[in-house]
């Protein structure tokens, strides 16, 4: 019998100790990631490598994250959460100690490749873990949940390195970066040796025809698109760092809170009916920074697509869950995970091409009609469910 296969009660408890636990583990990985994801280019720059050594090593963190993603249920399936998990909190970790020896940029362009291939398997394995863990009809809840814990290292760890930076040196926060994603390590006896259903669709992307996992896939990517785009050109498009810098914190801020709401009452009424709101909010607010020059404009818009884009996060992930058996749980995490860091990636990417050409404010247009058509396939979802 799988953890799936048990009656729920009504009653049944969301915060179990496996459950805890993994949350833990979840915060401790997720804060040595955002310490550092800002202090890395600032530590290449302030020994002689600001040309190409920031961008480098962010790149290269987030490709190793992309290309890991496609083996992570693989790997669960052979050795099991237990093992998985605690090998992605070492190599989030353990990296950063070889930075204290080193600022040579091939080392350290390495060590981000490596926490890259960390931060993978930890996302991956932990979302799929909390699909077996939680109760069938609180899935929704408990991934919103899960959304919150993680949201936390994310709002204040990059203001927080920056920050100590200034007040500890480098050395430390690297020592504190690697602690923070080691000392969870000895929770890891509690979260469970194997999965509860045999995994039998370790290939990321097989068996995808008429499984329902293609188009909550899409439609998820074509945010996490704008999401990229709001990130790395928003501070650039305003001119005014202190109007980007609020923005983008009261995005940060929305997304989370956003999440597990759309969590809780997507268990009530089905994460498919709530998507195309979703969408709808994500469009508006992607379309706020058309008008970049009107600081009303960028911070409510980036606090709609903040909204937009944690509920979405959670409806695209829930939706997708119940339309999977157990034996596909990592399938799904693997499946998610690469929507997300696909679609940043590469909205950042063609952004950067198609900006040079056309302007701020036409290309944020251009981001919010992709978004915006999303909600047409949404909307069929919707009327199906």
């Amino acid at each position: 019998m799988t953890i799936c296969d048990v009656p729920v009660e009504p009653t049944q408890r969301l915060l179990g100790a496996r459950f805890i636990r993994l949350l833990m583990m979840a915060t401790g990985s997720g804060l040595s990631m955002y310490l550092l994801t800002s202090v890395i280019p600032l530590y290449l720059a302030a020994h002689g490598s600001a040309a190409i050594g920031p961008g480098l090593a962010t790149g290269a963190m987030m490709l190793s994250a992309v290309a890991v993603e496609l083996l992570v249920p693989r790997m669960l399936a052979r050795w099991g959460y237990r093992v998985v998990l605690g090998l992605g909190l070492i190599l989030m970790g353990a990296p950063a100690l070889v930075l204290l020896t080193t600022s040579s940029l091939p080392i350290v362009v390495l060590v981000c490749v490596i926490r890259g291939a960390g931060l993978a398997i930890n996302v991956v394995a932990a979302v799929a873990l909390i699909a077996e863990l939680a109760p069938a009809h609180r899935r929704g809840e408990a991934l919103g949940l899960y959304g919150v814990v993680v949201g936390v290292p994310a709002v204040a760890g990059l203001p927080v390195g920056v920050y100590l930076t200034n007040v500890i040196g480098f050395n430390a926060l690297f020592v504190i970066a690697a602690v923070a994603a080691l000392v969870p390590l000895v929770l890891a006896s509690g979260i469970p040796s194997r999965t509860s259903a045999e995994e039998t669709h370790v290939k990321v992307l097989g068996g995808l025809r008429g499984s329902g996992l293609l188009m909550p896939s899409f439609v998820f990517a074509a945010v996490t698109l704008a999401a990229g785009i709001s990130v790395t050109f928003l501070p650039l498009a305003a001119g005014n760092h202190s109007l980007a810098a609020t923005a983008l914190l009261l995005q940060a801020i929305a997304t989370p809170g956003a999440r597990w709401l759309a969590g809780r009452y997507g268990d009530r009424v089905g994460p498919a009916r709530l998507l195309p709101a979703a969408l709808t909010l994500s469009a508006l607010g992607a379309a706020g920074l058309i008008l970049i020059d009107t600081p009303i404009a960028v911070l409510t818009g980036s606090t709609l697509f903040g909204i937009g884009f944690g509920a979405a996060q959670n409806l695209t992930l829930t939706l997708m869950y119940n339309r999977a058996p157990a034996s596909r749980y990592a399938q799904v995490s693997a499946l998610w995970n690469l929507a997300y860091d696909g679609g940043w990636g590469l909205g950042a990417i063609a952004f950067g091409a198609v900006v040079a050409g056309t302007g701020y404010p036409l290309a944020f247009a251009l981001t919010a009609t992709i978004v915006a058509l999303g909600i047409i396939p949404a909307v069929r979802a919707a009327v199906v469910s």
